[in-house]
């Protein structure tokens, strides 16, 4: 790592740090990183979830389905209509192992809107269907 340089006036040697290795492993540590970082797919609207106290974590290899309170449907950063949705969902299940599809409502979308996006999506052949919501301290 250190090495001796011969310095051609007086005869003194200087030691010099040779700086290729740590570059090497800057960059190992670099490739590490964005291999193992795992980026998540957001829906494109902010939505105020409703709260629920028994609420768990989903994996990441997920369908996010987002719905206004105004019952506007949006998912992958785009507003679509309940056909395209469909569609969308047929070839995510077509495409992932174990798919699942997550539906983040607004906290005042209607309970009939929901049911027709729960509806669109079982029809496209999600079997795994989660409603996202905000946890609750429980009491």
């Amino acid at each position: 790592m250190f090495q001796s340089v011969q310095r051609r006036g007086n005869g003194i040697s200087a030691p010099q740090v040779n700086l290729a290795p740590l570059m090497d492993m800057v960059f190992i540590l670099l490739i590490f990183f964005i291999v193992t970082t795992t980026f998540v797919k957001e829906t494109g609207i902010r939505v105020d979830r409703p709260h629920a106290a028994a609420s768990q974590s989903l994996e990441s290899k997920s369908l996010r389905v987002a719905i206004t309170k105004g019952g506007a449907v949006y998912t992958e950063g785009r507003r679509v209509e309940l056909a395209e949705l469909r569609e969308r969902i047929k070839r995510f299940v077509a495409r992932e192992k174990s798919p699942s599809v997550i539906l983040i409502p607004d906290e005042a979308t209607s309970a009939g809107r929901l049911v027709e996006v729960m509806d669109t999506a079982k029809l496209a052949g999600a079997r795994d269907l989660a409603v996202a919501t905000r946890r609750r301290e429980a009491r």
